[in-house]
């Protein structure tokens, strides 16, 4: 990249700010004074102000966007809020332009305001083949400031018009976006996010924009504010952050030019399956039996069970193919992935579905985008939102929903990664739709521990584990591929215990469930005759994961999700149980979880048992208070309980 300094002495003479100017940018001595955020404590910087216009220039048809932003600095985290980056892209024919930079830091010193401006040798330009990276930093920036900033861009692409974000990884007070599009540019809107706008204004303006002979346009002109808008704060259980920061976004629809033409720019479903039926890396490589012809063996074609068949080409293509980690759904090719027996997720499952096409089995590719990728808009066909394929099948009225990516998954399980919600299913004769990607199962992590000798004021005994589903994938990859290894990590794991013997269950990795069985030794607290004792050798949770004070985004585990525990201690002749905890039976809202502790004695079997369940794989953000409370509770009763016994 080559750095050099922006002429801002021509930017600054360029455009005036005044007809855009708002009375909220001043800064005032209260702005100054303010110490702390009631609404969240945690932040480090709070955006008291912030503005935004988009319109297209009656000149030079070049889209203006201008912005001014104040916000108030109140952690030394917060300090780099003084430093700011705007990308402008570059084009093969014209690249965007940012002007009139200006920014200053107030500081309150000795009672007085003090006004410091940035100046031109603060701004600097990143050049690169794609982009241009504008940055500049604001002086005297500390604990306290409030810095206030404006510039303006100008950019002839007009197929994305300028999108806005509402939030950001700061409070935000005020947040007003203002827009101004021609009649002739026909956009889809999309609103994204759960945090509902405060003011949503359009009004039509008459001939706002002239061009050449006369011609006229009228313009939609909007206005969108957000009030007290919550920073966006990374959390566990989530997907990507861009399904969820409040923003608006735009997609050009069609273009209507003034000699009566329509440019169509977007495509409607019907559009784009045609369009895929012909791609080269797609519908070309789809039930091809050319592709595939004489490369399963006989025995696999004389399978006469349905499901067994299915099962079986789906792993021969676990044991003979292997990913090679990418998602492109660009230069597909399965003659090159029969060749490498390398090759990408589209490759390896779009095999699989040729494989099962030509044996007579009706299955249709799925397109989809992984967590990390954000979730496809619903809207209108953006092909690009997509970056992976999966398979449906329906095998005696029952769907499947097939990859052949990892060989540590069974029949019917997707990797976690395709965990989100929905995909576009393509059907080349009926036509495409919407198909719903949910996991119907519970997977679960199961202990049974089961303490049946106390001798020498030790205790032994047994936990049998049982992990099923999504607990399961990554310890059957971890024993397969170091068993050793797996066993030192299984022993380092719980030190309060002593493992003196392991042994792995019956391990198939294609199975959906690993079971392991360890002996293990104890030895409890005593406190002169009396043993104080954790009935939780394993914890499922060490902390209550759900941290923040207030969450807008969705809780996102993937799959319902079960967590058991059950501890049985036969008791001796020597052995008396002095105090139990108290049982608990605490449900989340709608019957969507239940947490349920019980300590009890029957005989001389003293049975702890204890049960978590999550039953939505999804949870509003609505239920983010009643989570953290659940699992707060939860959390208390492992690392708190004590059961209290007496040696006699």
């Amino acid at each position: 990249m080559k750095l050099k300094l922006l002429l801002f002495a021509v930017t600054i003479t360029y455009l005036s700010f005044s007809q855009s100017y708002n009375p909220a940018m001043p800064v005032s001595k209260s702005d100054l004074e303010l110490t702390s955020y009631a609404k969240d404590s945690t932040a480090n910087a709070l955006v008291i102000y912030d503005y935004g216009n988009s319109f297209v220039d009656n000149s030079t048809f070049w889209l203006r966007v201008q912005i001014q932003q104040k916000i108030k600095i109140l952690r030394t985290e917060g300090i780099d809020r003084g430093e700011f980056e705007v990308k402008l892209y570059k084009g093969k024919s014209s690249k965007e332009k940012i002007l009139n930079i200006r920014g200053a830091t107030y500081n309150l010193e000795n009672g007085k305001t003090v006004k410091t401006e940035m100046t031109p040798d603060a701004i600097f330009e990143e050049d690169n083949e794609k982009y241009i990276l504008v940055k500049f930093v604001l002086p005297n920036v500390k604990v306290g400031s409030v810095i206030t900033v404006s510039y303006e861009t100008h950019s002839r692409f007009m197929a994305k018009y300028q999108p806005w974000y509402f939030q950001g990884p700061d409070p935000v007070l005020y947040s007003e976006y203002n827009t101004s599009i021609p009649a002739n540019y026909d956009y889809h809107i999309k609103l994204v996010g759960g945090i509902p706008l405060e003011v949503e204004d359009r009004r039509l303006e008459r001939n706002c924009l002239t061009v050449g002979n006369g011609g006229k346009a009228d313009c939609t002109v909007s206005k969108y504010v957000m009030k007290n808008i919550p920073a966006y704060k990374p959390e566990g259980f989530t997907t990507t952050a861009l399904n969820y920061t409040a923003r608006i976004e735009y997609e050009l629809n069609e273009i209507k030019t003034f000699d009566g033409r329509v440019d169509k720019l977007s495509k409607t479903w019907a559009n784009v399956d045609k369009e895929l039926r012909t791609d080269s890396d797609f519908g070309k490589q789809i039930s091809k039996k050319s592709l595939v012809k004489n490369l399963l063996p006989s025995t696999i074609a004389a399978i006469d069970d349905e499901l067994e068949k299915a099962k079986t080409i789906y792993q021969f293509v676990l044991d003979n193919y292997k990913w090679n980690g990418k998602f492109e759904r660009y230069d597909v090719s399965i003659k090159d992935l029969n060749k490498e027996k390398v090759g990408s997720a589209f490759e390896i499952n779009l095999l699989l579905e040729n494989l099962l096409s030509s044996e007579g089995f009706k299955v249709f590719p799925v397109l989809m985008s992984t967590r990390a990728n954000g979730l496809a808009t619903k809207i209108f066909p953006v092909l690009t939102d997509f970056n992976y394929v999966i398979l449906k099948i329906t095998i005696n009225d029952k769907d499947y929903f097939l990859d052949a990516t990892d060989p540590y998954l069974s029949f019917g399980e997707l990797p976690f990664r395709c965990l989100n919600q929905y995909g576009r299913l393509i059907d080349f004769e009926d036509g495409s739709y919407w198909q719903n990607i949910e996991v119907e199962n519970h997977s679960s992590r199961q202990h049974r521990v089961k303490l049946s000798s106390f001798e020498d004021e030790v205790f032994s005994g047994i936990i049998e584990s049982k992990y099923s589903r999504y607990h399961a994938h990554n310890l059957k990859r971890r024993y397969d591929e170091n068993k050793q290894d797996y066993k030192e990590s299984k022993i380092n794991t719980y030190s309060d215990i002593e493992i003196t013997n392991h042994e792995v269950l019956d391990f198939d990795k294609t199975n959906s469930e690993f079971n392991e069985k360890i002996d293990i030794s104890l030895t409890p607290e005593y406190i002169g005759n009396k043993i104080y004792l954790n009935p939780f050798l394993i914890k499922f949770f060490e902390e209550n994961p759900f941290k923040l004070q207030e969450r807008t985004y969705p809780i996102d585990f993937g799959y319902k999700d079960a967590y058991s525990y059950a501890l049985l201690i036969e008791l001796n002749d020597n052995l008396k149980v002095v105090e139990v905890p108290n049982a608990i039976n605490y449900s989340l809202p709608n019957k969507s979880g239940v947490f349920i502790f019980n300590v009890e004695q029957k005989d001389n079997i003293l049975t702890v048992y204890f049960k978590v369940s999550f039953d939505f794989a999804i949870y509003a953000p609505e239920f983010y208070e009643h989570l953290k409370r659940f699992m707060n509770k939860v959390v208390e009763t492992q690392k708190n309980s004590v059961i209290v016994l007496e040696n006699q």
